[in-house]
């Protein structure tokens, strides 16, 4: 995650395109998010905001009113298209009326109404969003669908199923995966939109992929909307044994059984895709050669591409260190840094600063160096004074002093995708 660092790592990676469906579902933003950050974060969450894109965007479900949803009882209405035993039938198209009726089939007895969804063949993969009533209030629910391999590529469903977040950052109630006896992995998380839970809006999900290379997400919410309206209930209206069947039911598979085959270049394994993109794993290997001798590493966590974070203790206390590398963002310089940035003699741009922390913990501090490179190459690391920004502060200022940040981002080691010994 480029400069917008203060997201939840966990929440982002699962949510971050059902949280930008426009107006109804809409991401937060943090005063480092600027238009390069954005830009930052395009390639790296590609394939997988692939599963929105925005309301407008969307086509209406040609389903007049309320649906009722039994989960026991009478079936509901199913068109003929929907396969009921989950075999992929690529001859097959679903629309967006089969991909919400098939939500309405899974879902316990309700109402589930406001309802907009996406087929097959709509360019972008599958989507159901809604809110649903069981009787003790409304929220909302989406499920997204994907197909991340193809060909009869098998893949590790563990390694590609979204992990439960460091324990020392995670703002959740409950996270577990565990493996189904199918081979498919699966991910059940009870967390919060607001990290610091500013309000009391609860974000639940399910993240569930099969060997075969199908993905199913599902997120809820204990209100009509994930933001900005009211709380209608206590918890969001799906226990998390039941998004777990929801996730797992072989009607969704049958569903992505009919996506079109994944071709190049997205069916490539998710990492660096062009000059000067680092994998997660290289960004920490790099950061860790690069810390001051005087901390420990206590944790860590990185994405695919482009972030890593530590957790470093120097005897004083935890305090949470991230980076970002994102490579392409001259374009936006101006954006990024202003009249008071340090120009050094081969080009780069450079900027230091002090700002309270952004996530509600009480006392937190946020340092951060700021670095463009004249090749486009932007190095930025913060460092905190605590180990969990959504948590109050621990200790009087982070373990790295703005000279180790400011030396940390303009090292040398970013500038290629191999570790220096």
């Amino acid at each position: 995650m480029p400069a917008d660092q203060h997201t939840g790592r966990f929440e982002d990676r699962l949510s971050a395109a059902l949280h930008e469906v426009g107006g109804t579902f809409e991401a937060p933003r943090s005063e480092l998010t600027a238009a390069g950050a954005r830009r930052g974060r395009r390639l790296q969450l590609q394939r997988r905001a692939a599963l929105a894109g925005s309301v407008a965007s969307l086509a209406l479900v040609g389903v007049a009113g309320t649906l009722l949803v039994p989960w026991h009882g009478d079936p509901a209405p199913r068109p003929s298209s929907v396969a009921g035993s989950g075999t992929p039938d690529r001859a097959r198209t679903y629309s967006a009326d089969d991909v919400v009726r098939t939500l309405q089939k899974l879902l316990p007895r309700g109402t589930f109404t406001r309802t907009e969804a996406r087929g097959t063949d709509e360019g972008l993969p599958p989507l159901a969003v809604g809110v649903f009533d069981d009787g003790k209030g409304e929220g909302a629910v989406s499920v997204g669908l994907e197909r991340i391999t193809t060909g009869g590529r098998k893949l590790n469903p563990s390694a590609e199923v979204m992990p439960c977040p460091d324990s020392t950052q995670s703002g959740y109630d409950s996270c577990t995966t565990e493996g189904l006896p199918d081979g498919s992995a699966i991910t059940v998380y009870q967390g919060y939109e607001y990290p610091d839970r500013r309000v009391d809006t609860k974000s639940w999900g399910a993240d569930l992929v099969t060997p075969d290379g199908s993905r199913v997400s599902v997120i809820e919410w204990n209100s009509p909307a994930e933001k900005d309206k009211p709380i209608t209930r206590t918890d969001p209206p799906l226990t998390p044994a039941q998004l777990k069947a929801l996730a797992s039911a072989a009607e969704w598979r049958a569903i992505i059984g009919a996506l079109p085959e994944v071709t190049s270049p997205s069916e490539a394994p998710v990492g660096p895709t062009r000059p000067g993109e680092l994998s997660g794993l290289t960004i920490l290997r790099k950061l860790k050669l690069l810390l001051p001798k005087k901390v420990d590493v206590v944790s860590h966590g990185s994405d695919e591409t482009g972030y890593g974070s530590f957790v470093v203790d120097d005897g004083k206390g935890r305090s949470l260190v991230q980076v970002n590398v994102q490579p392409g963002m001259s374009d936006v310089a101006g954006e990024l840094f202003g009249s008071d940035a340090e120009t050094l003699a081969d080009g780069t741009l450079v900027t230091v600063r002090r700002a309270p922390g952004e996530k509600g913990g009480a006392g937190v501090v946020m340092w951060t160096a700021d670095t463009l490179r004249k090749s486009g190459l932007r190095v930025v690391i913060s460092a905190f004074n605590t180990g969990d920004q959504n948590r109050a502060a621990t200790r009087k200022a982070p373990a790295l002093t703005l000279g180790d940040l400011r030396r940390i981002a303009l090292s040398p080691e970013w500038l290629n995708d191999t570790v220096t010994p």
